[in-house]
């Protein structure tokens, strides 16, 4: 049976900007600078040639359809990262609270009324307040973007699936540090949520402006 079949239990669902959330996961200075750059090359041009383009066309979509924009960004809420979870300790993960590399990356900077999660771990639903903003804002689908596609993306996407949202993944809006390692996290996750295109996305934000626009 074709999903598009299963009367109400189906992903696929037209947009709606009253109940859509765009979401970018870590899209910040800590996991792309000069650094990192040098380091994975392959993960610097990806960024340069596709993902960045792609979410700065998002961006610009959700906003001018009216659809909220949300942020979310590795950093510690304490100066000396006491709070973190047990996992990021481990790894070695600190984010200084209030630093540059807590910053959005400037190309795709937060507008004046776009909210910004400081998280402590790899999954945004276990140490933030997401969830209840999201209900707050009669929020449905979440349209999930970032990095990294086999970790942080794939913690949402599953996560906000359990949570009896629709999440999306936009898959030339996130990456990893290898082509092989984003395919896989795609193909892993793909039970959990609807995957689409840039292009597709904003088809359908084009379609419902236009039924709007015809009433």
């Amino acid at each position: 049976m074709r999903q598009e079949d299963q009367g109400p239990f189906t992903r696929i669902r037209p947009f709606d900007a009253k109940r859509t959330c765009l979401l970018l996961v870590d899209v910040q200075n800590y996991v792309w600078n000069p650094d990192v750059a040098q380091r994975l090359p392959y993960f610097d041009a990806q960024l340069r040639e596709v993902v960045l383009p792609n979410l700065r066309r998002l961006v610009d979509a959700f906003r001018g359809a009216g659809a909220e924009v949300l942020y979310t960004v590795i950093e510690n809420l304490t100066k000396d990262g006491r709070d973190r979870s047990l996992d990021y300790k481990l790894s070695d993960f600190f984010v200084g609270k209030g630093s540059w590399e807590a910053k959005v990356l400037d190309a795709l900077a937060p507008g004046d009324d776009d909210i910004v999660l400081p998280k402590t771990s790899s999954g945004v639903f276990n140490s933030t307040n997401i969830e209840y903003l999201l209900r707050n804002m009669d929020i449905e689908t979440l349209v999930v973007t970032g990095f990294l596609t086999d970790q942080c993306v794939d913690h949402t996407i599953r996560d906000a699936a359990d949570r009896g949202f629709y999440p999306i993944c936009v898959a030339d809006a996130c990456a990893t540090h290898s082509q092989s390692r984003h395919d896989a996290a795609l193909k892993a996750f793909n039970g959990y949520c609807r995957t689409m295109t840039t292009a597709e996305v904003l088809r359908e934000i084009a379609v419902a402006d236009a039924r709007a626009a015809a009433r």
